[in-house]
């Protein structure tokens, strides 16, 4: 009983602890709460957001300090922190109700500097006060270019959409239509396609001419209803919706960095050029892909999937799941994130969504022609650190797609005219190997020109990464060829994702146009850089890739290397070089024997130039008689001196000096097989190797040392014979 009576007073005393401590948490949380309203009363910020919330139509604006004040307050947060949410909503509403006249609606608007997010009610409330009349034009594109740089920041926008035709009458108001247009492209899905608004751009279009903002949206929604919008679109259109002079654009980097928060896409993609001295130097500032978040909030996005039935990309993990709802897939608000996402790419590459690839080139191009290429003073000074993460990141996407993006394309042509070769040489090397096929009208002045003066005034290495970069291109040309060549049609269609298409005749002088300008850029480069192995070994994968277009790739066309690429190979001093000539040169003989016999079996086979064949044919008579018969310099070769010049040289045996045994590159080879055959001669006699059996040997020697292209050459060209008169093989060209 004792017992229990202690147990009951020991739970009453901390029952009695309990309720004390909990009387005095409660009296810190309400002491805490006081403090904070008290401060909050006392905020200046706090006060300014009131007086524009409650302050009456009609109040005067001049000599009103009381609204300086306050005005100054607000900019002083928004241009330091950033507005939250509820001041956007409450400045924007003053601005757009007018309450106080025009005056103060632009200061106020230059001022909305988000922090986070804008409220999506705020900004339809704004819109629908455009109705209203009263607003001049200036301050109405104002609020629109405000709208169009916080886009990607609007918490919702199903409610914006849902008023996509309250939007689209303003397309009648010339100074408003190239700013209604943008946005109406941002707003854009299938069911927004009517025929009414297609008309009504359309009649615009005759009014107003071809504009690039029209035929962007029209394009848009060709993508979306083909069968309504009939227009012809050009493939290639230049930017359609500027980057207009935004007052917002670096106050929003400079708060978003401070804030720690990762920028909108449309904000965030930004290069400065702040070296006034040299434009080709470009400082960099904050470029990063954005992270990839859901089109809508999780409300909305509820709402919407039980109607719809759709699923963020951004909820999918597995291959699996986007198997199970591909066709069921919301994209998120910001393109450039599909970039940073397996999954998406995967996507893109599965379903080949032309409206999304649309958006996305779109996203890149505002970025890469507004941003990069055409950027302006603004912006906090960065390294290119994030330049190189940007286009690594984009390079990574490209091979994973197989293919180029148009807008990558539409900014190279742009900036290879003002790139000095050594600005992220890689990664723009690595994005112009992945342009598609350029009409051979267009493509010595888009690429050929810009490219052949950064090429004679670059380094040896940029030469390379230049060569390699262009039998890159070829390859990725000839591979699209071969894979989506119609065999029942010549037409062919360049990029599974474009609408480019071009006949194969057009085909064939594009690529042949790209050869002839290697082989000139080959023949001078090598003379410039006195014929140096590594740039000459870059010359020969070109040509590697050249010689076998016909049989590894189907496209009926062969084209020879110049003389300037040709002798400097036949007389390179490192062996690799004459065995990777003799192997193209094999291969040359492989397509053209195959040609030559499919030209006579069916009538749809190509018909081959004499003048190949003589080329061919003047190649091969000199490398047998310089490599095997000794008849170097002989009348009727390509490479021909004077007998007395010859003679004035002292050279014994001048025309025995590039055979196989004398030969800068295969000498030492001849000097240590000589040394194995006979261990014993204090005197070295070259010339004993053509001997009969001595010959032989060295054959097989060289052959083992992996000199298969020199090989393939001797088997294929060459007869050979012994003679026991005087023990050399009697050769002739086959």
């Amino acid at each position: 009983m004792a017992a229990t009576q202690n147990l009951s007073d020991s739970d009453r005393s901390s029952a009695s602890d309990q309720s004390v401590s909990s009387r005095s948490g409660n009296r810190s949380l309400r002491v805490a709460e006081k403090k904070r309203r008290k401060n909050e009363a006392e905020d200046p910020f706090v006060l300014a957001l009131k007086y524009f919330s409650d302050v009456e139509a009609g109040t005067p604006v001049h000599g009103n300090d009381e609204l300086e004040k306050n005005l100054v307050h607000v900019e002083k947060v928004a241009y330091s922190q950033g507005l939250p949410p509820e001041a956007v909503s409450v400045m924007l509403e003053f601005a757009m109700s007018l309450r106080m006249g025009t005056a103060p609606c632009v200061r106020v608007l230059k001022c909305l500097i988000p922090a986070s997010v804008v409220p999506q009610e705020a900004v339809v409330r704004a819109v629908v006060w455009l109705s209203v009349g009263k607003m001049p034009v200036s301050t109405q594109v104002l609020f629109i270019k405000w709208v169009l740089t916080v886009f990607d920041m609007i918490d919702v926008k199903d409610q914006l959409r849902a008023i996509y035709g309250f939007i689209f009458n303003f397309v009648t108001d010339e100074n408003l239509c190239p700013f209604v247009c943008h946005l109406l492209y941002l707003l854009t899905r299938k069911e927004s396609v009517r025929v009414f608004r297609i008309r009504k751009l359309l009649e615009l279009q005759s009014k107003l001419g071809r504009q690039p903002f029209l035929l962007h949206l029209l394009s848009l929604y060709k993508v979306f209803c083909p069968e309504l919008v009939t227009l012809s679109i050009p493939s290639r259109m230049k930017s359609g919706f500027r980057n207009h002079i935004s007052p917002w654009k670096s106050a929003l980097i400079a708060v978003q960095k401070r804030n720690g928060l990762q920028g909108a896409s449309s904000i965030s993609l930004v290069f400065t050029n702040k070296d006034k001295t040299n434009p080709r130097k470009r400082k960099h500032c904050h470029l990063e892909f954005p992270a990839l978040i859901p089109a809508v909030n999780k409300e909305a996005q509820t709402e919407q999937s039980s109607s719809r039935k759709v699923v963020p990309l951004v909820e999918l993990h597995s291959f699996a799941q986007l198997l199970e709802n591909m066709h069921r897939i919301e994209l998120p608000a910001q393109m450039g994130s599909l970039l940073g996402s397996s999954l998406a790419l995967q996507y893109l590459d599965c379903v080949q969504d032309e409206s999304a690839l649309l958006r996305l080139n779109f996203w890149l191009g505002y970025a890469f022609h507004e941003e990069f290429l055409f950027c302006g003073d603004g912006g906090a000074s960065q390294t290119s650190e994030e330049a190189l993460q940007f286009l690594n990141k984009l390079l990574s996407a490209q091979h994973f797609l197989q293919e180029g993006f148009s807008s990558s394309e539409a900014f190279l042509y742009k900036f290879l005219n003002v790139w000095d070769g050594s600005l992220l040489r890689p990664q723009i090397l690595g994005l112009l190997s992945n342009i598609p096929v350029v009409p051979s009208s267009q493509i010595r002045r888009l690429l050929f020109e810009p490219l052949m003066q950064l090429f004679f005034t670059s380094s040896l290495f940029f030469k390379c990464g230049l060569m390699e970069c262009l039998n890159n291109m070829l390859l990725k040309w000839l591979t699209w060829h071969s894979v989506y060549a119609l065999e029942d049609d010549l037409d062919i269609s360049l990029n599974s994702h474009t609408s480019i298409n071009m006949t194969l005749s057009g085909f064939k002088d594009s690529v042949m146009e790209l050869i002839h300008f290697v082989g000139q850029l080959a023949s001078v480069g090598l003379q410039l850089e006195g014929c140096h192995c590594l740039l000459l070994s870059f010359v020969l994968d070109f040509y590697e890739t050249v010689c076998d277009t016909f049989l590894k790739y189907g496209l009926p066309l062969i084209v020879m290397p110049p003389a300037g690429v040709f002798y400097p190979a036949l007389f390179a001093t490192d062996p690799v070089s004459v065995d990777r000539l003799a192997y193209i040169m094999h291969r040359y003989k492989v397509n053209l024997t195959s040609a030559k016999s499919q030209e006579k079996v069916t009538e749809q086979a190509f018909h081959i130039s004499r003048q190949t064949f003589r080329e061919f044919n003047r190649y091969i008579v000199v490398m047998v008689n310089c490599l095997w018969n000794s008849r170097m310099f002989h009348p009727g070769m390509g490479v021909q001196l004077g007998e007395e010049l010859l003679l004035k040289s002292n050279v014994p045996q001048y025309r025995s000096s590039f055979d196989l045994v004398h030969h800068p590159a295969f000498m030492s080879y001849a000097v240590n097989f000589h040394q194995k055959c006979w261990p014993g001669k204090k005197d070295t006699d070259l010339n004993s190797i053509k001997h009969s059996k001595p010959w032989s040997w060295y054959l097989e020697y060289l052959f083992t040392q992996g000199y298969d292209g020199l090989k393939h050459f001797v088997q294929s060209n060459i007869n050979w014979q012994l003679k026991a008169s005087d023990g050399q093989g009697d050769t002739q060209q086959r």
